[in-house]
């Protein structure tokens, strides 16, 4: 009897130098996947800014187990070990090598710059997205003097210069959504393509994807990024996506992609013209309450409306994307 009292005090003993070590296994949320595409899958988490920096990785025969910080697609409870405490590293989003902080803070930008391998340039946002070509003025805090980074995203690669046109890492689990909901050989047309994240990420199930923008250097960078992945049945288009549906014929596409969400309100008609009865619009709108928008989109069409929150935006506001069914 006295050595099995042992044993379990032994156990109990080794289960609190584990928890006083932050070493204890602990649940959250996590993806698996098999060992040969692990290093690609980190690699996207880690761009999408979704990789939880607190949890170690684990893995077994077959498979990586991955901590994310929030429930994504195709994400399950898992037990992961604790990482030792360290210095906690100022807001951010990591884009590439680049990083972008919250404040402007030389010596904050530096820890950041130390803190991972990946990260080569450190950037401070001055301002909003602005203009008519949705550009943002950045100031270089560490790290080389550059705008200019690679990324990779599902597999896909990219050339982003964050000074000449606006791209965010954090809409790409969104990107995944809309291929995952798609039927083979549709035919789309994204009117607000930027450098071409949904219209390279869609290109895989489209026959074929038009993707129009108005700013001269994100459609350099778009026709870059098509040639990059090898993309074919892509359409690189530089104009107002107002004068579209005098270029197309009525109901062309089956799925439209509208993310300008601080100002598609205007270019509404010119979508429900473009798509086919029975097609999808995707509508994306900055709002501080659900359903700001359902009152204006009802006026366009009788057909199933689903809204759900694509990311935080900023205190009281949040993205927002309406899945618009055209009857």
């Amino acid at each position: 009897m006295l050595p099995e009292i042992l044993i379990h005090i032994d156990q109990l003993l080794v289960r609190k130098i584990q928890y006083y070590s932050g070493l204890m296994p602990v649940k959250c949320w996590g993806i698996k996947v098999n060992k040969t595409t692990g290093e690609e899958t980190r690699q996207r988490l880690i761009a999408e800014g979704t990789l939880h920096p607190d949890f170690k990785p684990k893995k077994d025969d077959k498979y990586l187990y991955f901590p994310v910080k929030e429930k994504i697609p195709d994400s399950e409870i898992f037990e992961f070990e604790e990482r030792s405490r360290k210095e906690e590293l100022p807001r951010h989003e990591l884009i590439g090598g680049i990083a972008v902080i919250h404040e402007n803070n030389i010596n904050d930008a530096e820890l950041l710059l130390k803190s991972r391998p990946v990260i080569h340039t450190v950037l401070y946002s001055e301002s909003a997205v602005t203009g008519e070509y949705r550009t943002k003025d950045y100031q270089v805090l560490a790290g080389e003097n550059t705008t200019e980074t690679d990324y990779t995203e599902y597999g896909l690669r990219f050339k982003i210069d964050l000074s000449k046109a606006y791209f965010s890492a954090r809409l790409a689990n969104e990107r995944q959504r809309i291929l995952n909901s798609m039927e083979e050989g549709e035919k789309v047309f994204d009117l607000f393509a930027g450098v071409g994240p949904f219209a390279v990420a869609l290109s895989r199930k489209a026959s074929v994807v038009i993707a129009n923008d108005i700013n001269p250097d994100a459609v350099r960078l778009m026709d870059e990024n098509i040639r990059l992945n090898r993309i074919k049945n892509i359409t690189p288009m530089l104009g107002d996506a107002l004068h579209m549906p005098g270029i197309f014929p009525d109901g062309s596409f089956d799925r439209i992609i509208m993310n300008l969400p601080m100002n598609s309100v205007p270019f509404l008609k010119a979508a429900f013209k473009l798509c086919r009865k029975g097609g999808v619009i995707h509508f994306y709108s900055i709002q501080g309450e659900e359903g700001e928008m359902l009152e204006t989109l009802r006026g366009f069409t009788t057909g199933n409306i689903t809204e759900n929150k694509v990311r935080s935006y900023a205190p009281n506001l949040h993205h927002a994307v309406y899945d618009i069914v055209f009857e």
